[in-house]
């Protein structure tokens, strides 16, 4: 027989026990398993967000009437509980919110309806106002011939853009009519059968504690986007009177219509008050005979804006939501991307939803009663 030399048998208290220290921790090995188990979960998104696009006539308007829906059940709850019957409530409430858009889309749809009747006369009076933008463009291509840059193209005067884009921005911005058809039908019915929903929901878990975590989610939810829809559209209107009041003593065309298109483009963060600067310094440089006339109003909605997004709506809602500026821009970029506009609006109360379920869902603590 072979005898091993220093050979150790293993015996019944060696199975199991930690292995000598070595005096340095071996780096941790990535398992095939957490490999794998990455790759699904990435391919999941992947395919999620491709059905999402593709899909976007079907999914933008239910996911648009369950996130407002949501934000107007309070309204729903309070009638409801002075005896007017839920269904009811949800007509109510849809038809006021439907009035309201309307007539803020009469404010602003009347001037632009006149000034589209005049686009080449316009065209040509911003031109003629664009002169002083002649010499930066020229010293701009003195600059790259300097610097080694293409100078075979002569040198040419400030152009307007075409408005060749006119009408498929158009086309983007506005949905089919099968598409507000499916909002406000699922918006009326999601209102009106929230509560049964609810119930519905929180049935679905088994035991105790599931359920009442799904229930405190669920009234977080409520209350958040009840509570974010009321700031932001109360901020947004005082937005829209101030830009007004601004626009009126400056002398611009249309206050109201300006100040009704402030309060709508404010919805949208970041890209909106964008947008409206630019809106105001293209109308300033076309009713106005002189730069400086025409700097007016957007220098002072620039103003307006500046302590709106960094005093005003921080205070309100930063301290109350806590979203953090990153997150809210990386969805706002997200959605937008999806789905346009009407994904900009949404960005904000799905990011909230998102938060929202994080921490109730992942809490290490246990669940409370709502």
């Amino acid at each position: 027989m072979r005898v091993v030399p220093n050979e150790r048998v293993l015996t019944r208290d060696d199975v199991g026990a930690r292995p000598p220290d070595s005096g340095s921790e071996s780096p941790r090995t990535i398992r095939r398993s957490e490999i794998i188990a990455f790759a699904l979960i990435s391919l999941l998104i992947i395919t999620v967000v491709a059905v999402l696009w593709a899909a976007k006539a079907f999914f933008l308007p239910i996911v648009a009437a369950f996130v407002i829906g949501t934000m107007l059940s309070p309204a729903a709850g309070f009638l409801e509980r002075h005896r007017i019957p839920r269904a009811l409530s949800a007509v109510l409430i849809v038809s006021a919110v439907g009035a309201g858009v309307t007539f803020v889309i009469g404010l602003i749809s009347s001037p632009l309806m006149e000034w589209s009747t005049r686009l080449p006369e316009l065209g040509a009076r911003l031109k003629d106002k664009l002169y002083i933008f002649d010499r930066p463009l020229a010293l701009w291509r003195d600059l790259q011939g300097m610097v080694g840059g293409s100078d075979a193209l002569p040198p040419a005067p400030f152009q307007v853009p075409k408005l060749e884009w006119v009408q498929p921005t158009l086309e983007f911005l506005s949905p089919t009519f099968t598409e507000f058809l499916l909002f406000f039908a699922t918006l009326i019915l999601f209102i009106a059968s929230w509560r049964d929903l609810r119930r519905a929901l929180i049935m679905t878990f088994t035991g105790h504690d599931s359920r009442l975590r799904v229930l405190r989610s669920l009234n977080a939810i409520e209350e958040h986007l009840g509570s974010y829809l009321l700031t932001v559209t109360l901020i947004n209107m005082g937005v829209g009177t101030a830009t007004g009041l601004i626009c009126w003593a400056a002398g611009m065309p249309n206050p109201a219509g300006l100040g009704a298109l402030a309060a709508t483009l404010n919805y949208l963060p970041i890209i909106g008050p964008v947008a409206m600067f630019a809106v105001l310094a293209l109308v300033g440089l076309v009713a106005f005979s002189t730069i400086g006339g025409a700097s007016i109003a957007p220098l002072a909605f620039v103003g307006l804006t500046f302590l709106e997004g960094h005093f005003i709506t921080p205070t309100i809602i930063g301290r109350r939501l806590e979203l953090n500026a990153l997150a809210v821009f990386i969805s706002l970029a997200f959605w937008t991307w999806l789905w346009g506009p009407m994904g900009g609006f949404l960005s904000s109360p799905l990011l909230i939803v998102a938060l929202i379920l994080r921490d109730h869902l992942s809490s290490s603590n246990g669940p409370q009663l709502p």
